[in-house]
């Protein structure tokens, strides 16, 4: 099936509330302009040199999400033009992002990454980390980013059961961190759901999937 036909299918499964981040990352420049033809506008990258690349060549009218780890002296590379940043998982990253927004006199928009996954490997913030950053009177300093949202990765299992408890917990979380709102904390994303998942985390609130495979086909690992 084509990348067209696949975005298209995916597509008809997610409400109108959903945001759908078609995730390219490995993914050739052709295959993101097939998807971009579809009417797609948001695609997500998981390392900061490839995103870089993709911006500057192709239309500028894409949304850019970095939905992978983020390294601090890599942030300077893409602070020109990210639409959002998903993984933010500590306050360090956030002040190295704040200052590399305000050299380009912008704002950018951040998702706090909380950790729900059993897995060791899985990267995040406990709830009381992120209330602790987000009550603090460092974090109400940055004037040049805005916390809205949270997202989490659930374990990578076949058991739909935990992969739902997760959801289930990053949904409550983001619903006790709405109590804390500031002007840079405007709590409104819940991003969680991928290619496997993603109509079980819409069914537990998810409001943004990040889509891949689904869409593209199988990854290329190089």
């Amino acid at each position: 099936m084509s990348i067209a036909k696949n975005l298209e299918k995916v597509k008809s499964t997610i409400p109108a509330h959903v945001t759908l981040v078609a995730v390219s990352k490995t993914k050739p420049l052709n295959d993101l302009l097939q998807a971009y033809q579809s009417g797609q506008r948001i695609f997500g990258e998981n390392k900061i040199q490839e995103m870089v690349e993709k911006h500057e060549a192709l239309p500028k009218d894409i949304e850019w999400h970095m939905i992978g780890h983020v390294q601090r002296n890599k942030v300077k590379y893409m602070a020109s033009f990210v639409s959002l940043i998903h993984g933010v998982d500590n306050l360090k990253l956030l002040k190295e992002i704040n200052n590399q927004a305000k050299k380009h006199d912008r704002v950018i928009n951040c998702l706090l990454q909380i950790k729900i996954a059993s897995e060791d490997s899985k990267f995040g913030m406990d709830l009381n980390s992120a209330e602790t950053i987000i009550k603090s009177e460092t974090f109400k300093e940055l004037k040049n980013i805005c916390i809205v949202g949270v997202m989490g990765m659930a374990t990578f299992t076949d058991d739909k059961t935990q992969i739902e408890v997760e959801f289930r917990s990053l949904k409550s979380e983001f619903d006790r961190l709405t109590l804390f709102k500031s002007d840079n904390f405007t709590p409104q994303i819940i991003s969680m759901g991928m290619s496997g998942d993603y109509q079980l985390a819409i069914a537990c609130g998810s409001t943004m999937v990040r889509v891949g495979s689904s869409i593209f086909g199988a990854r290329n690992y190089n």
